[in-house]
Order: C-alpha cells, then sequence, then structure tokens
C-alpha cells in the first residue's frame, strides 16, 4: 500500500473514532478482528477518496443497525419455506481455491424467484453473506493464519433467458445491498456457460463498468472446467462445472448432496443449522422472535449501477425484439408453394 493510501486508512480510521457506541458494535461484527483491512475494502470502492468512503461506511452502518443486520443469523427462514428458496435462489458454497478463497456458485440463468415473496430471497441473501463474513472466512483465516476477506465466484449463465428482465427489480435490490454494504467481497467473478444473449448484453455493458470491476471478470469458454481446475481442486468445482455436457445448473436431482445450491448440500445444512442454534441462544436470553420476521430497508442504487441496470433492460428488450421479428419471418416464408403460417 502506498503512502497515500496509507494516509487515507488513517484519516478512515481517525473518523471512525467518532462514530457512536452502536456503530462501533456494527462495525466490531463486520470487521471480525480486522478493521484496517475492513476501513481498506471502503477505500478501495470509492477510490481512496476519504470522505466519499467515511459516507459510504457510515451510510452501511446505519443500515445495519437500523435493519438489525447483527441478529439476522438468529433468524431462521422455515424449513419448507427454506427449501423452496433454495430450488428457485440458486447459489451456495462449493468449496475453496488453492488459495484458501470460499468458492460461491451461483446459478444465474436457472434462478426463478418464484417460490416465495421478495423479502424472503432478500434476508436469505443477507444471511448467506453474513454467515461468509462472520463464520467461513474468519475459519478460513485462522486455518491459513493470514486475511482472508474475499471470495471466488462462479456464475453459470445456463438457461439463461429474455424472461430474465422478470426478475430484475429483485436482482437489482440484491446487487445494490451487496454494492453498498458489502464492497470489494469478491475476488474474482468466473462467467461459465454464456449463451448468446449472456455474450450480446455483455458487449453493451463491459464498457460500463470501472475498471476495477472488469478487470475481476472472466468469461470462460463452455463450463470453464480446464481455466477453473488452475486455481481450485476438482473436489471444489460446482457441480455445473464438472461436465462439459452438463444440461442444468439446477437439478442433478434437486436432493443431490454434491449440488452446491440443494438445501441437503454440507454448506446450506451448516448455514441452516447454524442460524437454528443462533436462535435457541437468543430465545434463552430474550423473548423469542417469530421465524421469518425480517425486513430490510433496500438502499438507493448508485446512478452508475442503475444505468447499468437499465441498459441490461434495454438490451434484453432488443435482443427480444430480434427474436420475435425472425420469428415472425420465418413464420411468414413461403415453402414448396406455400406460405408457411405455423406458429
Amino acid at each position: 500500500m502506498g503512502g497515500g493510501n496509507q494516509e487515507a486508512l488513517k484519516q478512515l480510521q481517525s473518523l471512525m473514532e467518532n462514530v457512536d457506541e452502536q456503530l462501533k458494535n456494527t462495525f466490531q461484527n463486520m470487521h471480525q478482528g480486522y478493521p484496517a483491512e475492513t476501513l481498506i475494502r471502503f477505500l478501495k470502492a470509492r477510490d481512496w477518496n476519504v470522505s466519499k468512503a467515511h459516507k459510504m461506511l457510515s451510510d452501511c452502518l446505519n443500515w445495519r443497525v437500523e435493519n438489525e443486520i447483527d441478529k439476522v443469523l438468529t433468524k431462521p427462514i422455515p424449513a419448507d419455506l427454506y427449501r423452496a428458496i433454495r430450488d428457485s435462489q440458486l447459489i451456495g458454497m462449493s468449496g475453496y481455491s488453492k488459495e484458501g478463497l470460499p468458492v460461491i456458485g451461483v446459478g444465474v440463468g436457472l434462478s426463478t424467484y418464484d417460490k416465495a415473496s421478495d423479502k424472503y430471497y432478500i434476508q436469505s441473501h443477507i444471511q448467506i453473506n453474513e454467515y461468509r463474513d462472520r463464520v467461513i472466512l474468519p475459519t478460513a483465516s485462522r486455518k491459513h493464519e493470514r486475511y482472508l476477506g474475499t471470495c471466488v465466484k462462479v456464475l453459470d449463465m445456463t438457461g439463461l433467458k429474455f424472461s430474465a428482465l422478470n426478475q430484475l427489480r429483485l436482482l437489482t435490490a440484491i446487487s445494490t445491498i451487496d454494492d453498498l454494504n458489502y464492497p470489494e467481497k469478491t475476488d474474482t467473478y468466473y462467467i461459465v456457460n454464456a449463451p448468446y444473449v449472456f455474450s450480446a448484453c455483455w458487449k453493451v455493458v463491459k464498457p460500463l463498468l470501472q475498471e476495477r470491476t472488469r478487470r475481476k471478470i472472466q468469461v470462460l469458454q463452455g463450463s470453464g472446467k480446464e481455466e477453473l481446475l488452475k486455481v481450485m481442486d476438482y473436489a471444489s468445482l460446482p457441480h455445473f462445472c464438472r461436465k462439459e455436457d452438463s444440461k442444468s445448473s439446477k437439478h442433478n436431482a434437486s436432493g443431490n448432496i454434491e449440488n452446491c445450491f440443494s438445501f441437503n448440500h454440507v454448506f446450506h445444512q451448516q448455514l441452516y443449522n447454524h442460524i437454528k442454534h443462533q436462535a435457541i441462544i437468543r430465545e434463552s436470553i430474550s423473548p423469542p422472535i417469530r421465524q421469518g420476521s425480517f425486513y430490510v430497508d433496500i438502499p438507493e442504487p448508485d446512478p452508475d449501477d442503475a444505468k447499468i441496470a437499465k441498459t441490461i433492460e434495454t438490451e434484453f428488450h432488443k435482443l427480444e425484439n430480434q427474436k420475435n421479428g425472425f420469428t415472425n419471418s420465418r413464420n411468414g416464408v413461403t415453402v414448396n408453394g406455400h406460405r408457411n403460417t405455423s406458429y
């Protein structure tokens, strides 16, 4: 870290000394013994501008307090509903990279978000974030005897369709929560199984991304298996990367324990059991809280992020119209003297 960056860190540390006790407590939950590294994340997210990083961090701490984020791991979602969420919000941890970073698989293309209300998908997403930051990463840091504060994400685009537009509002809300409250938590994004619709959108969206973000994104060929094996062992590969001919990231069988999205996978079993255990501890010292009683304010998205979301929406509409136009032209073609009007 250069001299200018070191000075920026000192300034932000000084500003943090003046926050009230409530904000200091939630900051402790955030940094898990690594306060300087956490401040650096916010400085990086705001290009080392101290005043902007301070505002971002202050907004984040207030958001955590106002929405009781510190208690989210004591609020289990009912088991049947949680299982339904796992079948429709495809995300899970498949293992660790060779550097010790958690490997998170995300089924972007086949997630439907249609089995529960938005609040439960947001609650589940925040719980995964908090479990990663308060349990997974501190444990990994102790094991490797060095600070580990990021993860690797493998995004499976299998099944990505124009209907993804129906989920854009919810996905934008989740992305906004991550960008403003969990910045710089992903080391690399690997895109795999990318269909044409992704490739077309990527050409338009890529120039809008900050250089820092663009450097993190790698679009791999096919399932990305060969490239990913350079950064993780086979056992840590997400299930959708293990076979070149794999057609579905959603179900090898929904109960398959190798499917990192499945409720039965070891990661989700450990996460859910941890939340249930924390709920029992909390109930022993305070009145019980109703399962699933969790609401969170969605921060206003950064203008640049809002622009990207709008660009994706516009590009999807454009591609959909092109597809419909091509389909209609085929339906109107003359074959062997007969006009084809079938649909």
